[in-house]
């Protein structure tokens, strides 16, 4: 393997595992890393080769490679993605992205169509913004920016507040009597709060302040959206309308709390996930 190669697996801390003829990559989303993915690899690697990687900026990547300007734009991510998929040789994937990386699996689709097969996307949101009447993604930009005010102000308040939002569960000290839900919030918010604020505050830009609904109709690939049927960041309605403006794409609702179905309800996932797949091959 080549010094570039190399560079690019180690920069994005990729990790194969698993066996399988079809090859599915496992991308996280805003705050997280590949760890959070765990829950679900136990009924993947049986079927599967998995690639996991770590965003630049998040995670165990290689920090030192972070470029300012690319990644201020989620097109820096998907660049990600698609040179690991160039440096494994790898095509017609299984993508599967949580959260903004759904989005960013849907840009590197439209560049590089040839890398996936199908695309999946675990709460996905094309834009959290509020847009007039026709388009409601959840939060006023005003909200926002404070959101993103704090991240400076006070980091641990920020995680404090955020993290229990995306797992819909309190943030209860952990004791005799902590149950799996507060476990994951606390590990949610650990994975948020150990990103130094110069790589995570560009990524929350990108993610919150990003309109990519314009690129829903360009995907061709076949899409399923699963969606949570109480997220505070992400409205079944927009789940509704991503899977309405997409080419291909079909749309399941877990009865569930929270934006992390991959971790509080990862069978829910995979069942779905195989569904979908077995019916559309």
């Amino acid at each position: 393997m080549s010094p570039k190669s190399n560079h690019i697996l180690q920069r994005n801390n990729v990790k194969l595992s698993g066996k399988g003829e079809q090859t599915m990559m496992l991308a996280h989303g805003f705050g997280c890393n590949q760890t959070l993915w765990r829950f679900m690899l136990p009924y993947l690697e049986g079927k599967y080769q998995v690639v996991l990687f770590d965003y630049v900026g998040s995670g165990n990547s290689d920090f030192s490679a972070y470029q300012k300007d690319r990644y201020e734009h989620l097109e820096g991510y998907a660049l990600d993605i698609i040179e690991i998929c160039d440096t494994l040789n790898l095509k017609n994937i299984i993508f599967v992205g949580h959260s903004v990386s759904g989005t960013i699996g849907w840009i590197a689709a439209k560049q590089r169509p040839e890398l996936f097969s199908h695309l999946l996307a675990v709460c996905p949101s094309p834009c959290f913004l509020n847009i007039g009447p026709e388009y409601q993604g959840g939060f006023e930009k005003q909200d926002l920016e404070g959101l993103i005010q704090l991240m400076d102000k006070d980091y641990i308040g920020w995680g404090n507040y955020l993290a229990p939002v995306v797992m819909g569960t309190d943030l209860s000290p952990i004791g005799t009597n902590s149950n799996e839900g507060d476990v994951l919030v606390h590990e949610l918010l650990n994975s948020f709060c150990s990103t130094d604020v110069t790589y995570s505050k560009p990524f929350a830009q990108a993610t919150f302040f990003s309109d990519y609904r314009s690129l829903l109709p360009d995907i061709h690939h076949p899409c399923l959206i699963l969606q949570s049927s109480d997220d505070s960041l992400v409205a079944v309605s927009v789940g509704e309308y991503t899977q309405r403006h997409l080419q291909n794409a079909q749309l399941q609702i877990i009865e569930a709390k929270g934006h992390c179905l991959h971790m509080t309800r990862p069978m829910d996932v995979v069942k779905h996930m195989n569904a979908f797949l077995i019916n559309n091959k």
